[in-house]
Parts: structure tokens; C-alpha cells; sequence
């Protein structure tokens, strides 16, 4: 079992000290080990792989906990926080929000709560991709050309072509690129992998941009 904790501040106002002691004193109380923190003095308008998330997500692994100060520490809103807590509990990581207990998924009510995030999470994928539909629909039938710009690398076209408005929208929402993995194959037989995703966004300059 790993124990990381995770700690961003938006601005020199702010202590990173601060969030670390905290930790560490919630750590020495119950007996835990934190193996790594993961620190960032970064605004949350920012990316998920400019603030480490990205990271923090991939270095996570089944059993391991995650500990941070607060709700608000992981994403610039709802929805974003939503996806991250979602994500890492299908991976079963537990998550502790030392200001929020109630809100951690290792309170009383864990698994209420993970039942939660998981269908308010699931629920806005839903909606988006609902929207996303409904917005193509609607500029095909006003004839406007959807794809890459051209000049776009990867000339013979990709996988993920088709999927380029729908990922275009999700960074635009801050929707780390695990989860808009998640939400491209749910509606594909053969799935996608997180590699050639990535390949797609760091190929294309204006995905690029939103990353």
C-alpha cells in the first residue's frame, strides 16, 4: 500500500507548508507512512497534467490512499473533482479530505459515497455526451465540415477523428484524459488506448492548446 499526498496552492498568498504539515500530523495520528507528496503552486484554471493530476492518477494503484487537505485542492470545479474522486475510486484508492471528513471515502458512509460520486459523474458523461451529439447533429445539418484543421498531423486519420469535438469539449470542462478515454469507448466495441489518445491531443495544436 502507497500513501501520497497531494497539495496545490493557487497563489504565493497561499502556504504549501501549510497543507503539508497538515498531512503529516493526520499521517502521524493514525499510523500511517506518507510514501510521496505530489506539490504544485499552480491557479486550478490550469490543466489536470499542469497541476500533476495526470501524474498523481497514474503513480495511484489499487489499495493505495490518497490524502489531501480539501475538496477544493483537486480541481477548479465540481465536475472536474467529481471525475477525479471517480476515477481513482473505480481503482479502488481510497481518498482522505482531512477538512472534510464526511466527504472522504473511507468515513462510515464510503461506500454511499462513492455510490455518489460515481452516478453524479456518470450522469454529467451522460448529459455531455448527450450535448455533444445533439451539437454535431446540428452542424451537419447546417454543413459545416467537423474534424482536425488542416495541416493536422497523422494525414491517413485517426481512431479518434470522429471523437475530436466531444475531447475538444471535455478539456475545454478540465475532464482528465482517463476519463475522456472512458467516455469515447463507452460507445465503441473495440476500445482505444490511453497512449494513442494522447498521441491525437499532443498532434493536434489546438487540443494541444486545452491540454
Amino acid at each position: 500500500m502507497k500513501v501520497i499526498g497531494y497539495c496545490r496552492i493557487s497563489s504565493s498568498v497561499q502556504d504549501l507548508e501549510i497543507q503539508r504539515q497538515l498531512i503529516l500530523e493526520y499521517a502521524q495520528r493514525n499510523r500511517m507512512i506518507i510514501d510521496e507528496f505530489i506539490e504544485i503552486e499552480m491557479s486550478s484554471r490550469f490543466s489536470p497534467k499542469q497541476r500533476r493530476i495526470d501524474e498523481l492518477i497514474l503513480k495511484l494503484s489499487k489499495g493505495d490512499i490518497l490524502i489531501v487537505a480539501e475538496l477544493s485542492r483537486l480541481g477548479r470545479n465540481m465536475l472536474e473533482v467529481l471525475n477525479i474522486i471517480n476515477e481513482l475510486t473505480e481503482k479502488a484508492i481510497k481518498i482522505i479530505f482531512i477538512r472534510q471528513p464526511e466527504l472522504s471515502t473511507t468515513s462510515p458512509h464510503g461506500k454511499l459515497l462513492m455510490a455518489i460520486y460515481s452516478y453524479f459523474a456518470e450522469s454529467e458523461k451522460i448529459f455531455i455526451s448527450l450535448r455533444t451529439k445533439s451539437g454535431l447533429a446540428t452542424a451537419k445539418s447546417k454543413g459545416v465540415h467537423l474534424g482536425r484543421p488542416k495541416g493536422a498531423k497523422n494525414a491517413n486519420g485517426s481512431a479518434f477523428d470522429s471523437y475530436r469535438s466531444e475531447i475538444k469539449k471535455h478539456l475545454k470542462l478540465g475532464i482528465p484524459i482517463h476519463s475522456i478515454l472512458k467516455i469515447v469507448n463507452s460507445n465503441r466495441e473495440k476500445k482505444l488506448s490511453y497512449t494513442s489518445l494522447l498521441y491525437f491531443i499532443e498532434h493536434d495544436t489546438e487540443l494541444l492548446q486545452l491540454k
